[in-house]
């Protein structure tokens, strides 16, 4: 299959000695949803270059509660993968896909040379580290400020759906919190009349 990276911000400038490596080195892959990619702890030898679907990373404790750290969209590259790759240490994070995906693979001795004979990609990767960071830092912002209620809501308008579809154990995980906790919050956002709760839906009104 030729290489398709059209999804990717790099993809127009990159350099041709760069997509040629590209070419002779990257491997397409195409995993179903609800399939652990990689676990917390693990060690990757290989990273992601997503190019369809979503993926998952979240974080959790010994016990079975888990808070995500982000959603990987087509045309993005995974940090956690990429950092415990590049440096052989323990993934912060498991990743799950949570749609069919699609992408392209790179052993991590790929990535290193990659990063090594292409300062477009490069520029790339650092790029992908600051909007990450950025998002880590409004998430431990939302927790430590915001009350539940709020972040739910804000969680909910940025779906931007009328229809979502999704369990209350989800959000939770999403969230940092308890299914039991989630229902109680989403129940006190019903009697406002902001939402209407189906089995396994969320109506926005």
């Amino acid at each position: 299959m030729p290489l398709n990276l059209k999804q990717f911000p790099f993809e127009a400038s990159l350099e041709k000695e760069a997509l040629a490596f590209l070419e002779e080195h990257a491997k397409f892959i195409s995993i179903p949803k609800n399939n652990i990619l990689f676990y917390q702890g693990d060690i990757c030898e290989t990273v992601l270059l997503l190019t369809k679907g979503e993926v998952r990373l979240y974080i959790q404790d010994e016990g079975v509660e888990s808070i995500d750290l982000y959603t990987l969209k087509e045309g993005e590259q995974c940090i956690v993968n990429t950092a415990s790759s590049i440096s052989d240490t323990d993934a912060i994070a498991t990743a799950e896909s949570i749609t069919d995906i699609e992408g392209y693979i790179l052993d991590k001795e790929s990535i290193k040379k990659l990063s090594a004979l292409s300062p477009v990609y490069q520029s790339y990767i650092f790029s992908l580290y600051t909007i990450r960071m950025a998002d880590l830092a409004m998430l431990i912002n939302d927790i430590k400020f915001k009350k539940l209620d709020t972040r739910l809501w804000e969680w909910i308008q940025k779906r931007d759906e009328k229809n979502i579809k999704i369990t209350h154990e989800e959000i939770a995980n999403s969230l940092g919190s308890s299914r039991v906790v989630i229902s109680r919050t989403l129940k006190e956002l019903e009697k406002k009349g902001k939402v209407v709760l189906h089995r396994g839906s969320i109506e926005v009104l």
